[in-house]
């Protein structure tokens, strides 16, 4: 039986998209290894020395260890553009200061304020999760106090520079109390009363900003979220009984620690 050139034609587009599939595996796979290859490697700065390198490697549960870090490496991480804005701070007025609030925890807060001119609106954000305000967020807040806006912002207890277990949210209430209490101290000063005030929310901050705008409805002009954690993508729940287990193991050992499977960054990206 003789083939026909349909069918000929057929077979090779076959085998040319099995030697295809192949090559891009082939591909992928050598990408992984040489990620992982570069992820084994220590990043190496030359800022960094070995003391630098020993306060790193402390136990940032509690906050003095966090602290250290902080005021060892702020030069440093001050001078990193973190979200390619190429803004200097000449121009702007930043402070850092901590207060206590009403559950007797020292918070650490910061704010960005443009130092020519009166602010035209206050933006209040809500970092996210295992995050804190002297990263990340450096870059938009000075971005935007150069463009005329006050920018403000906290660590929440357990994050950062503030008071509290780190990563560690008893109740997520409380902790969206905890993010009103302090951002109506900054509304209710007279320099900034009478201006447009919003929430600015990423990630778990998201979450939080819409939580403080649901109980606060008529304080504020609007939001800005930024990738909110809103719920959790239909595909990737977890089954119901596998949920009520990890509920009642968070209820029973809600400090124990929880260290990722192998792979898992390359695995969410």
């Amino acid at each position: 039986m003789s083939l026909t050139p349909a069918k000929v034609s057929s077979g090779c587009g076959f085998f040319e998209g099995c030697a295809s599939l192949r090559g891009k595996r082939w591909r992928r796979q050598r990408r992984e290894k040489e990620a992982a290859s570069m992820a084994s490697r220590p990043v190496k700065f030359p800022e960094i020395d070995d003391e630098l390198r020993k306060i790193i490697g402390a136990n940032m549960d509690e906050v003095p260890a966090r602290r250290v870090a902080r005021e060892a490496f702020k030069d440093i991480q001050l001078g990193v553009d973190h979200i390619l804005f190429k803004t200097p701070c000449d121009g702007l007025k930043m402070k850092e200061s901590y207060e206590v609030n009403s559950r007797g925890l020292e918070i650490f807060t910061k704010s960005w304020l443009p130092k020519s001119s009166s602010p035209k609106a206050v933006v209040c954000f809500c970092h996210g999760y295992a995050d804190t305000c002297t990263f990340f967020v450096e870059g938009i807040a000075r971005k935007l106090a150069s463009s005329g806006y006050g920018f403000f912002a906290m660590d929440y207890p357990g994050y950062g520079l503030s008071e509290g277990l780190h990563g560690y949210i008893p109740s997520f209430d409380r902790l969206v109390d905890d993010v009103m209490e302090h951002y109506s101290k900054v509304k209710e000063n007279p320099e900034f009363s009478s201006l447009p005030s919003f929430l600015f929310g990423e990630s778990l901050g998201g979450a939080v900003a819409l939580k403080v705008h649901l109980k606060q409805p008529n304080a504020w002009n609007g939001a800005i979220l930024v990738a909110p954690m809103c719920k959790i993508a239909d595909d990737m729940t977890p089954p119901w009984l596998l949920t009520q287990m990890l509920i009642g193991v968070a209820n029973f050992l809600p400090k124990a620690q929880v260290s990722s499977t192998k792979g898992f960054g390359s695995g969410c990206f």
